[in-house]
């Protein structure tokens, strides 16, 4: 593997700086009720991070869009388990990973991360690559957004080789299930890790295209579905569907497990959690209801572009 050149590693973290930047500002203005609020911090042990949050706007209950950029020599063991030739080295790890919770019901809630990772030994080559991608959970789905959701997706990898969308789509919908509900977290789209195989610019061109196509696959959806009316009914669905999204965060998500083990800042790492939540025991959705919808038709891997 290539030695990587700190005017490359300036490079990406340029890029998720303004990334960062460029979906809050999509998203205020999608809101037109609420601004982020910034909460710049350092770590102790190496780094910094600008975390971005907006609460109780017009359309967004919360949405959290966070920066980190930490180093160190002492990776957790989120990150050594499955590859131990990372122990031992001096590390740095950056990213954009952001997730946004609607009022509405029938708008999604949505999440999306890129990052780059890098292990240095003296004497020895780097060990680096680039990872991410997005995925959408509706509540009260709509074929066309789901559909709509994936073939943005596919375009931003189709200019990198004709399989990257289908690997990137299996990858997520396998990613991003709950073997404990045998079910997916939601319709899917984007997950990708250990990218380096390509060559840092390549490999870094793939990774921008996937951070910037998320926002033009997420705003759309919200501007066709902020304004329908909702109840009680699926208020209290939303809020029930909500705790599969804690459960996959606290249970299987490794970004989250490496920023609790790597002493990242608590509340930026929980920032991805929905502001109310509910639990109700042995719930089960009514035959022919909407809501069955979802579990039945929704919550399996399948290939949306092909409906």
């Amino acid at each position: 593997m290539t030695a990587i050149k700190q005017e490359q590693i300036d490079r990406v973290k340029t890029f998720l700086l303004g990334l960062q930047e460029h979906i809050c500002q999509r998203l205020e203005n999608e809101d037109g009720g609420a601004v982020f609020v910034e909460d710049a911090w350092d770590r102790e042990e190496g780094g910094t991070g600008r975390t971005r949050v907006l609460t109780n706007g017009t359309v967004f209950e919360q949405a959290g869009v966070n920066f980190s950029h930490v180093f160190g020599c002492n990776l957790p063991p989120a990150a050594t388990a499955k590859r131990p030739e990372l122990a031992g080295r001096d590390f740095q790890a950056m990213g954009v990973s952001l997730v946004i919770h609607p009022h509405n019901p029938y708008v999604p809630t949505s999440h999306a991360n890129v990052r780059f990772f890098i292990a240095e030994k003296e004497g020895e080559e780097p060990i680096w690559w680039f990872g991410g991608g997005f995925d959408l959970t509706p509540f009260y789905p709509f074929e066309e957004d789901v559909v709509a959701w994936h073939k943005t997706a596919k375009a931003a990898c189709d200019p990198f080789g004709e399989d990257v969308y289908n690997n990137y789509k299996k990858w997520c919908d396998e990613y991003f299930y709950l073997k404990h509900r045998d079910e997916t977290r939601g319709v899917g789209g984007l997950f990708f890790d250990d990218l380096n195989e390509a060559g840092f610019e390549d490999s870094f061109a793939l990774m921008q295209s996937i951070g910037e196509s998320y926002i033009e696959a997420y705003q759309p959806i919200v501007q066709k579905r902020k304004n329908i009316e909702y109840g009680e009914r699926e208020r209290d669905f939303q809020l029930y569907r909500r705790g599969r999204y804690v459960e996959f965060n606290l249970v299987f998500d490794r970004g989250t497990l490496f920023g609790l083990q790597s002493g990242g800042r608590t509340e930026s790492i929980l920032m991805s959690m929905p502001p109310v939540v509910h639990w109700k025991y042995d719930w089960k959705p009514e035959a022919g209801s909407p809501e069955e919808v979802l579990y039945n038709d929704y919550l399996k891997p399948q290939n949306w572009l092909q409906l």
